[in-house]
């Protein structure tokens, strides 16, 4: 199963500017709120409409603006889950689920279907209850029910956990991922979240003012993401603008320092970026003099500001995070990173071009 997404839309000073290939597996889409992530389902889904471009599952074509072709949404294969689920309210968990089943004419292979669909959701003592009366939980597995059974070709889920306490969406993201992985279909997952996107996807598209910045396998893509606002998004708290000093060095002038890198700096490096929790005071390279501004005691972490001795008035100071645990008695005087552990940044225009 594949999708391929290359559309472009207005909507007043907004440009949606996609170029997605979708190989299969889960697939999230990673950005701030308004950056296009729903607007970019909501195309492939068939509820917006591109201005141009060309959307193709499998050898399927749902949009080409060139060939005017546009199928409705009910006849594009495509489930979409939305951020509130969408479930009718006056009718039953079980009359919801056979909603997904309109297609079918035949009552008993739809009576057959909407059990089965119960039963592997673990809503059979919920069926004759309204969403209303339903947890959040029961809810977002009643309306997974009702797309599943319908039986698409590929699931968008769009922002599936954001109306969730802490504690239940974590625990529903353990079971959707179970869900998911028994489903055996192609998922594209929208979330601002990268705890989400980390557990769940197998791929992550880093998406910005409309437009995909990179895509790779999820861990290799936090492990480098190669732009400034990739490694925001991947929860980097410390990132200044930086210059190639060397084959493996820059240098970072609001921080006063250079560092040595584990990669080859190319000549485009426009930044650095130094994730909070690789501080180390017993690094061997680019080990600096530090000032601490301030510490926070958070329920399981220490979270430490500091400042090194030759930083720039006015700049934000460095966050260093570390178990509670470890939070040491005595505040080293110097602190160190490893050289594989800086992320080194480049033009977004770059990005792109490389991708």
């Amino acid at each position: 199963m594949s999708l391929s997404v290359h559309i472009e839309k207005k909507l007043g000073s907004f440009r949606l500017s996609v170029d997605l290939e979708h190989p299969g597996g889960i697939t999230g889409l990673l950005g701030a709120s308004g950056c296009g992530k729903s607007m970019t389902l909501k195309a492939i889904a068939g509820i917006e409409k591109p201005d141009r471009g060309r959307i193709v599952l499998d050898d399927r074509v749902l949009f080409d603006s060139e060939k005017k072709i546009n199928l409705k949404p009910q006849e594009r294969r495509v489930g979409y889950l939305f951020q509130n689920y969408a479930l009718f309210p006056n009718i039953t968990v079980e009359k919801n689920i056979l909603c997904g089943l309109s297609r079918e004419k035949d009552k008993g292979i739809r009576r057959k279907k909407m059990e089965e669909m119960l039963e592997k959701m673990d809503l059979t003592a919920q069926r004759k209850l309204y969403p209303g009366q339903l947890s959040g939980g029961q809810q977002q597995r009643t309306a997974l029910a009702r797309i599943l059974v319908s039986e698409p070709e590929v699931l968008l889920l769009d922002e599936p956990f954001s109306a969730l306490d802490s504690y239940l969406r974590e625990l529903l993201q353990i079971q959707v991922k179970d869900i998911l992985a028994g489903y055996g279909k192609d998922v594209l997952l929208v979330s601002h979240s990268r705890d989400e996107i980390y557990y769940l996807c197998g791929r992550t598209a880093v998406m910005e003012n409309g437009k995909i910045l990179k895509t790779d396998d999820t861990k290799k893509l936090f492990a480098d993401p190669g732009s400034w606002a990739g490694a925001e998004l991947t929860g980097c708290k410390n990132i200044a603008e930086a210059r190639k000093t060397g084959e493996y060095e820059v240098e970072v002038p609001d921080w006063g320092i250079r560092l040595r890198t584990g990669k080859p700096v190319k000549d485009h490096v426009c930044a650095v970026g130094l994730r909070a929790h690789y501080f180390n005071p017993k690094a061997r390279e680019n080990i600096f003099s530090v000032s601490y501004s301030s510490e926070k005691e958070e329920p399981f972490e220490m979270r430490i500001l500091f400042r090194y001795a030759g930083q720039k008035e006015g700049t934000p100071d460095l966050w260093w995070r570390l178990p509670k645990d470890r939070n040491p008695r005595i505040m080293p005087e110097k602190l160190g990173i490893a050289p594989q552990n800086v992320l080194l940044l480049y033009p977004e225009q770059i990005q792109e071009d490389e991708i």
